[in-house]
């Protein structure tokens, strides 16, 4: 049996990728969240025999080292962070507390002999890019925001860890990701239940900044087939991957996109742009994701309509 640690795996994309995990009989799944932005709705309801969940604050070593002192641990899926950008600037100093849970997970994992991370990174480390398509190997990091500086020290430290101890890793670097279990502060949940609820959905700015949208099975299936490679291959070399969709869409649009499909007839609603975070584009290059992924991408209207078939996350 091989046993996999999710942390934040009470979390939209833990959680889903738990349950990703659990649907082969080979894994035993060992979650922990704090729950402070997730949530036990979102744990998984089927093959319990093989999973166990405990919350705990990662950032704490004496909590999250009691885990791997408990289980046999082969691998670690670190996704626990503080998220979502009004909550990263208004709870600077909770962000920069983070970066104890990547050095207590690196420290941790070496000890213990962990076979290979895998850290959920994020776009927002290449900052406001001047270089498009945002490529793994050559953009710049330019992070500036307290979330985007933890996310980048965070990938320094398993690429230390893997100089000075051979620590094993990959970094994924998460674009937009939605879906029915997403917390409504996000752009398209928060969309949606404004649309239905409110009857107007509210843009910052002019809604001429882009962003691309990945359905969540697709970054699920993306990084659960990297886990298969890593399996087959333990001295496989370290990397990076953007998970994401290559499909720009404008702000304005998918407003537009999601009261067509709603039938909402939501009225639009112009606020002051954000005074930082909202960056005015993102376009990853998710070549290396398409050849993990293996099958089309999910389209950004197929997305919103799976989650319209499931909304009690979001209204």
């Amino acid at each position: 049996m091989i046993h996999i640690l999710v942390t934040g795996g009470a979390g939209f994309i833990g959680s889903s990728l738990v349950e990703k995990l659990l649907s082969n009989p080979d894994f035993f799944v060992i979650a922990v969240d704090n729950l402070s932005t997730g949530s036990l709705e979102k744990l998984p309801k089927k093959n319990l025999d093989r999973f166990r969940f405990i919350k705990l604050d990662v950032n704490n070593y004496n909590d999250i080292s009691a885990v791997f002192f408990s289980y046999p641990i082969d691998y670690v899926f670190h996704y626990a962070a503080v998220v979502g950008v009004q909550r990263t600037l208004e709870q600077p100093f909770n962000v920069l507390k983070d970066i104890y849970g990547t050095e207590n997970i690196c420290k941790l994992s070496k000890n213990t002999k962990v076979k290979r991370v895998f850290y959920s990174s994020s776009s927002e480390v290449y900052g406001e890019s001047v270089e498009f398509p945002q490529n793994e190997d050559t953009t710049p990091l330019n992070a500036r925001l307290p979330y985007a500086a933890v996310k980048n020290l965070s990938e320094i430290y398993l690429k230390t860890f893997n100089q000075e101890f051979g620590l094993q890793y990959s970094i994924f670097r998460f674009f937009n990701t939605y879906g029915p279990k997403q917390n409504p502060d996000f752009v398209i949940s928060k969309f949606i239940r404004q649309a239905f609820k409110e009857k107007k959905i509210t843009i910052y700015g002019d809604g001429s900044q882009t962003r691309t949208f990945c359905y969540i099975n697709d970054n699920v299936d993306a990084t659960y087939n990297h886990l298969l490679q890593c399996i087959d291959n333990p001295n496989l070399d370290p990397k990076i991957f953007n998970i994401g969709n290559n499909n720009e869409t404008t702000v304005l649009e998918l407003a537009n996109l999601i009261n067509k499909i709603t039938n909402a007839n939501a009225e639009l609603v112009f606020l002051p742009a954000l005074k930082e975070g909202d960056m005015k584009r993102r376009l990853p290059d998710i070549a290396k994701m398409k050849q993990l992924l293996n099958r089309p991408m999910t389209s950004l209207e197929d997305g919103i309509k799976e989650i319209l078939k499931d909304t009690k996350f979001i209204l």
